[in-house]
């Protein structure tokens, strides 16, 4: 019996080293594949940031300045009448220039936007698609007398009158969005 042993010990043994450097092997194997797939997507993601990086240098961006106004009270148009909203506003302008540009005209600025507010309905501000119409009208209010003509929500390019098409080629609004800071319907 110990000669039988002996005699398969030696077989056992060489049979689960092979065993073993198969699999050690294919793990090796699968780990050089498996960071060879991780380093492909990694360079993938990064790939678009690095042609925006270009892009960026080429025309730098500047920071924007925030114009806060002052808060505003507002009739609304509800039926009651009893309605009205309280209305906190920072403009997000391209740069300084913008911001005191608008400063000039800030009282037409305050009062056509106090007009735009009070044609709404509580209803019609309550709701996202309400928040966001009257972001745009106001975008559009303040960009007026600076020159800029932005299109109502849905306005085609047939609708305008033919005066209201410049021949100058059309130049990025420097009012680039309307941030709510206060928001009270009461």
């Amino acid at each position: 019996m110990s000669s039988n042993a002996s005699a398969t010990e030696p077989t056992t043994k060489p049979a689960k080293s092979k065993k073993m450097l198969i699999i050690g092997g294919v793990l090796l194997l699968l780990l050089v594949v498996a960071g060879g797939a991780a380093a492909f997507f990694m360079s993938q993601r990064h790939g678009p940031e690095d042609g925006e990086a270009s892009a960026a240098s080429k025309a730098p961006l500047s920071a924007p300045t925030f114009l806060p106004l002052e808060n505003m009270v507002v009739n609304l148009t509800d039926p009651s009448g009893d309605r009205f909203l309280q209305l906190g506003i920072t403009l997000e302008l391209a740069d300084e220039k913008t911001a005191s540009d608008v400063k000039k005209y800030l009282p037409s600025v305050r009062s056509g936007i106090l007009v735009l507010v009070s044609q709404r309905t509580s209803s019609e501000l309550l709701t996202l698609a309400g928040k966001e119409k009257l972001a745009v009208d106001i975008q559009r209010e303040v960009a007026r007398p600076l020159g800029f003509r932005v299109p109502a929500a849905g306005e085609a390019r047939s609708a305008r009158s033919p005066e209201d098409e410049d021949t100058a080629p059309r130049r990025a609004n420097p009012v680039r969005r309307v941030l709510f800071s206060s928001f009270i319907i009461q």
